[in-house]
């Protein structure tokens, strides 16, 4: 069962997620890279790109913490919270860097946030083995969409280019930790789902 506090806490986390600015421990992969001319359709398509990013971060927080929230072990938990903490970071570098592009952010986030966090409870229901599983396709196919994003990003916004590219390290490194606590590999039906689903997501969130 899940105490009270334990509930009021994931609220409170949502609300932060949404409403208060990200801050990265680390610090920004774009920190010291100069920022270049770009015409104003490029700067539009890389706004448009970052933004999906950030929803991508928004559902990824939800995810975690949904999964940890309902996690059976303490260690898969405590792993669950470190990433979502990772997650944090990406955030911050998305949220920064759309502003910076004069974007702005997904007037979906909110929408995003709560089916992912119901999402990511329900995964953690059918038991930690399932759980992390659903964890490691999740960031492999972040790992395939970050990817179609450096192709797609200018090639001279070396900025944006450093934030996916060290986003794509880290989604790497939270799929291996999934795998190596034992997660199990889902039926292609239940892949192919959260890959049609990504897609609503990011055709949403590109242009609202």
């Amino acid at each position: 069962m899940l105490s009270l506090d334990r509930l009021i806490v994931e609220f409170d986390k949502g609300l932060r997620t949404l409403l208060s600015e990200a801050h990265s421990v680390r610090p920004h992969p774009d920190a010291k890279i100069p920022d270049v001319d770009m015409s104003e359709a490029e700067k539009k398509q890389a706004a448009a790109l970052m933004r999906v990013n950030h929803s991508g971060e928004v559902c990824a927080q939800a995810l975690y913490q949904g999964q940890a929230l309902t996690a059976r072990d303490p260690a898969v938990q405590q792993k669950l919270q470190h990433a979502a903490e990772e997650e944090t970071e990406h955030l911050a570098w998305t949220a920064k860097r759309v502003h910076e592009l004069g974007g702005h952010l997904s007037l979906l986030n909110p929408f995003w946030y709560t089916g992912s966090l119901a999402i990511g409870a329900v995964a953690g229901l059918l038991g930690d083995r399932w759980n992390l599983g659903f964890l490691a396709e999740t960031e492999r196919q972040v790992k395939s969409h970050l990817q179609s994003h450096l192709n797609r990003l200018p090639q001279q916004d070396e900025k944006s280019r450093a934030i996916v590219a060290q986003m794509q390290v880290d989604e790497i490194g939270h799929a291996d930790m999934a795998a190596a606590l034992g997660g199990a590999e889902l039926p292609a039906p239940v892949q192919l789902a959260m890959k049609l689903n990504s897609k609503v997501m990011t055709g949403a969130s590109y242009w609202i």
